[in-house]
């Protein structure tokens, strides 16, 4: 990590809008090494992203929106890049950057982030526990968080939830995407992206 890492206890700034308006392969692998906030009434909670996947819409089998598929859950992957979108799978809330332009559904999902500040809180959301478990997946990540599907269709550049300079990786792995085997020659296109080398990875 670079040494300049921003300061805890609410200085975070949030990022411009302005930088989630990158093609969705770009913005996957710029979004490692941010830092990913969420205010709330206990505490600040926030890690460094160190994993994502890119799922770009309606060619790409995988992505909730193929074919444009629009629904209640998918509504928000159509509106303007930098929103949140949360969905439900086994329980667990995941969370997903909206890319792309308006009426094109793409997004970029957060697979893990690396804890920064709030590190207590997380342990006491996450229960029993170690250290290296507590963020190392999507749904491990927003529950350690509190991030939840309240947070669905707000914003990722303003509070309470939003994403925040970090630090540069120095070196990034690419692969395929994790659990979708049913996605036919999507699931081998190599659109996952994570630090290489760091421990919170999901696998």
């Amino acid at each position: 990590m670079n040494e300049e890492l921003p300061s805890k206890m609410n200085n975070y700034k949030p990022i411009g809008n302005g930088f989630f308006e990158q093609p969705t392969l770009t913005l996957a692998r710029n979004l490692l090494g941010c830092l990913l906030v969420k205010e709330m009434d206990e505490g600040i909670a926030s890690g460094f992203i160190v994993e994502t996947e890119a799922y770009c819409g309606p060619l790409d089998k995988a992505a909730h929106s193929f074919n444009n598929r629009r629904t209640k859950r998918t509504e928000v992957m159509f509106a303007e890049a930098g929103n949140v979108y949360t969905y439900l799978m086994h329980t667990h809330c995941l969370v997903n950057v909206v890319s792309g332009a308006v009426d094109t559904p793409e997004a970029v999902l957060i697979r893990a982030v690396e804890p920064y500040e709030g590190i207590d809180l997380m342990f006491e959301r996450r229960g029993d526990t170690t250290m290296k478990n507590l963020t190392s997946g999507p749904g491990k990540l927003t529950k350690a968080l509190g991030i939840n599907m309240t947070d669905y269709g707000r914003r990722f550049d303003e509070p309470p939830i939003y994403i925040a300079s970090g630090f540069t990786p120095n070196d990034i792995s690419i692969g395929p995407r994790i659990g979708i085997p049913n996605s036919e020659e999507a699931k081998d296109y190599p659109w996952r992206f994570w630090v290489t080398g760091n421990a919170y990875v999901s696998r």
